[in-house]
């Protein structure tokens, strides 16, 4: 029994070194497609596209791991929570990874060109360096177990700049993009804000974790 529950620790251990490098490679990827939105840097969009690439695959091992986890180990309780909440954990950078590989994708299509005239593009690299830098955080939170002291404040900050990015397209006085740039750049910007909504939903499964909660029964931070 000793001999089991030592080997269920270290598969946790494992699957949690693989969480933390899942959000390494989510962050590398949010900082490449900042670099290639800001410059209209093909080079750095394609290495989002490596960095996504490589999330996929991680992901698609963690997926295996946790099978094997419940198949094999049966854990209940904590141990369960744990290992449920790790596969959840790696399907919000998953799907970060995703929108930041559609994200590149705008780059790609616009080259050499930018994606946006200037006075949008400040507001998408902004947000682009927000989903970055709570990237970071949801990768700090999965290292050290401990939730987010503001989780709320990066939606809060990407709805403002999201906000700012509808009324500088709708601005007369710009001259405004094609229908088709409009609608290019408004996608931009949704999957930008997305991201926050998927470094929050991290932070929540951590409390979960932590408390036993469910997602859907935390309260918001912000009433």
């Amino acid at each position: 029994m000793c001999q089991v529950r030592t080997q269920f620790t270290r598969e946790l251990l494992a699957l949690t070194n693989d969480l933390t490098l899942m959000c390494r490679l989510a962050h590398d990827a949010a900082e490449r497609v900042t670099a290639a939105l800001g410059d209209a840097d093909l080079a750095a969009a394609y290495e989002a596209f490596a960095h996504d690439e490589q999330l996929q695959k991680m992901y698609s091992a963690c997926e295996a791991r946790t099978v094997v986890l419940l198949a094999l180990q049966a854990p209940v309780a904590r141990d369960l929570r744990h290992v449920v909440t790790a596969i959840q954990i790696a399907g919000e950078l998953s799907r970060i990874g995703w929108l930041i590989s559609r994200v590149a994708d705008h780059v790609y299509k616009y080259h050499p060109e930018p994606v946006a005239p200037q006075h949008l593009m400040d507001i998408l690299t902004a947000m682009s360096r927000l989903a970055a830098h709570y990237t970071a955080l949801a990768g700090e939170t999965v290292a050290t177990g401990r939730e987010s002291a503001t989780p709320e404040s990066g939606s809060l900050a990407m709805d403002h700049l999201h906000r700012q990015l509808h009324t500088a397209l709708a601005d007369p006085t710009h001259t405004r993009p094609s229908t088709e740039a409009a609608i290019d750049i408004a996608m931009v910007g949704n999957k930008l804000e997305r991201c926050i909504d998927h470094t929050n939903r991290i932070d929540r499964l951590i409390r979960f974790l932590d408390t036993g909660i469910p997602p859907t029964a935390q309260p918001s931070d912000a009433e």
